[in-house]
């Protein structure tokens, strides 16, 4: 009798995804905007270029910025467009919006530059339940890629998986 130990698993075929490994490289950081603002409502041109000539932009050296305002005030585009210059040459990306939109948009570039065609035909697990927490966004992004090429796609563990797509049979 042959009581060889069987992995299953490691014999299934199945190709596992870890988004852990894709995390989108550089510090996330956000700039509120209202802090440059006259009584963090009004933007008056005079104060607001001396505000942002005087201001301390090396501290987002090498971060992925997110420029964004918490009030509602009107804002002119120049005023986002002079930021822009201010962080030229300092951060690694800069971007309108909130941080967690920013977050979503480099999740998706991250995966959009990937070659997903090495699982042409495959059964794909996305890797799920890690120690970092990755955007539901980016979930959806890899499935939305996969779902062309890839044979089937679960989430979780290769051993506990969720099904998620089976491409129907021709």
């Amino acid at each position: 009798m042959d009581d060889a130990l069987v992995n299953k698993v490691a014999n299934s075929g199945i190709k596992t995804i870890n988004l852990e490994k894709m995390i989108p490289e550089g510090e996330m950081m956000s700039w509120d905007i209202k802090q440059a603002l006259f009584m963090e409502m009004v933007l008056k041109e005079k104060d607001f270029r001396a505000y942002v000539k005087e201001f301390d932009w090396t501290q987002f050296q090498g971060a992925n910025v997110a420029i964004y305002s918490s009030v509602d005030a009107i804002i002119p585009t120049w005023a986002f467009m002079l930021l822009s210059t201010k962080l030229n040459g300092i951060a690694k990306y800069i971007y309108f919006g909130t941080q967690h939109a920013m977050e979503n948009d480099l999740w998706a570039r991250q995966i959009e530059s990937e070659n997903w065609e090495k699982y042409t035909g495959d059964r794909v697990v996305i890797k799920g339940c890690g120690d970092t927490l990755i955007s539901p966004s980016a979930y959806m992004k890899i499935t939305e890629r996969l779902l062309p090429i890839a044979q089937s796609i679960m989430y979780g563990e290769p051993c506990s998986t969720v099904p998620i797509y089976k491409r129907p049979k021709a």
